[in-house]
């Protein structure tokens, strides 16, 4: 093939053994921490790269096409692909696809519902305790928590993860209630879920509210002061989706306060960088961006992306295509 393909960070063998099978040159960045752009650019000037296979954490905009104008395709190693410049790509001919995978999406549910579990039965705040040696034994008010069974969760988005946390929720017999831009059939019938019209409608029926949307201008801050204040006070809010899409400061205020009872955030406003007032407080778990960091998932994705870049230059149609 004698193209040359560039990887800003190690992903799975099995993605770049693909790729290096079919005759590309492969470059892998040894640096597993998130690399700024000017250090993109500088390592993409090393030599004349023909494609690059990206991550969620790089800014891939004008900048960069300008810099490296050999480049043609950017494939997404991650389901979304809002840290590339769309529209600046169309408008450059210059072809962009991420790595949407069925297990991704299976690990982001489960995750999902760990969270969910963890907050209803103050799992980490009573590991936490233990570790500090403040068990003394039994005691009938230690650490109450919330039964699942019986309560109700709202979804803001029905998509594929949406829908596998539907699954699992009606699995430990929650009610479900969701919101979306189209309705999702399947779910209503495979779930009983019942559609609400907006999320001012869904927000005060929940007693778990769990983020599966994609980061727009839209939905940026969906989640905010006022929206917080319209959920009960002892509901939990599960952010997987995209940080940007909660308020982080209007959160943090809103569990100090006890406007809600809690939180499981695996994803951030101004990531890697928290809020030093969240990680303060003892009723939102904290998790490192890791709710697809399964085996299984995370090959597929090094597969799916590989295949983008074979499939593009091999003249056939990027099944994941975006621009």
């Amino acid at each position: 093939m004698n193209k040359n393909i560039f990887i800003t960070r190690q992903i799975p063998e099995v993605g770049i053994n693909m790729l290096r099978k079919a005759g590309f040159n492969v470059d892998v960045s040894p640096d597993q921490d998130p690399p700024n752009q000017e250090w993109i650019i500088s390592e993409l000037k090393n030599k004349q790269y023909d494609g690059v296979i990206s991550l969620l954490t790089d800014a891939i905009d004008s900048k960069v096409f300008d810099a490296v104008p050999s480049v043609k395709v950017y494939v997404n190693y991650a389901t979304g692909f809002d840290n590339i410049d769309l529209a600046e790509a169309k408008k450059r001919g210059i072809a962009v696809a991420n790595s949407p995978s069925d297990l991704a999406s299976e690990a982001v549910a489960e995750h999902t519902i760990a969270l969910m579990l963890a907050l209803a039965a103050r799992i980490v705040e009573a590991d936490e305790s233990v570790r500090r040696g403040k068990y003394k034994g039994w005691a009938p008010m230690n650490f109450i928590g919330m039964d699942i069974l019986g309560k109700t969760l709202g979804l803001v988005g029905a998509g594929r993860i949406g829908q596998r946390v539907a699954h699992y929720s009606k699995g430990l017999g929650l009610d479900v209630l969701y919101t979306d831009v189209k309705r999702n059939e399947q779910i209503e019938k495979e779930c009983g879920a019942k559609y609400c019209a907006s999320v001012e409608e869904l927000l005060p029926q929940c007693d778990v509210v769990s983020l599966h949307t994609p980061l727009l201008d839209s939905t940026r801050h969906l989640i905010n002061e006022t929206r917080l204040h319209l959920m009960k006070p002892t509901a939990f809010l599960i952010n997987t989706s995209r940080g940007p899409v909660v308020d982080e400061k209007a959160l943090e205020n809103a569990l100090r306060e006890k406007v809600i009872a809690g939180a499981g955030l695996d994803v951030f406003e101004f990531e890697p960088n928290i809020s030093p007032g969240l990680i303060e407080l003892q009723n939102v778990i904290l998790t490192p961006h890791i709710a697809s960091a399964s085996d299984e998932a995370r090959d597929e994705m090094a597969t799916i992306a590989a295949q983008g870049i074979i499939d593009f230059f091999e003249g056939k149609e990027m099944k994941n295509r975006v621009a």
